[in-house]
């Protein structure tokens, strides 16, 4: 579960070390607006990374979604069978 904390460019330049130190812990994230607009998100680098690389997978195989739900399905109706196994992939 997320964390979004919206404040004030203004207020978050004044608390700047502190906000980061709060965004190191997953989840917690802060938006800081401009004039009651957003204008940056602030995470730390580790879930900045993290999400980037979902991205990446997302956009390297668009059905996985679906892909996955098919699998879960075929695995509830036993019919997973048809799938090759790790060693068979490999060879």
């Amino acid at each position: 579960m997320s964390n979004l904390t919206t404040i004030p460019i203004t207020e978050a330049r004044k608390k700047l070390f502190q906000i980061a130190k709060k965004v190191q812990t997953p989840g917690i994230f802060y938006t800081l607006t401009e004039k009651g607009r957003p204008k940056v998100v602030l995470m730390s680098a580790e879930e900045f990374d993290s999400w980037k690389e979902t991205l990446e997978v997302m956009a390297e195989f668009p059905d996985l979604k679906k892909d996955m739900e098919q699998v879960e399905k075929d695995i509830k109706s036993g019919d997973y069978k048809k799938y090759p196994t790790l060693e068979e992939v490999m060879m």
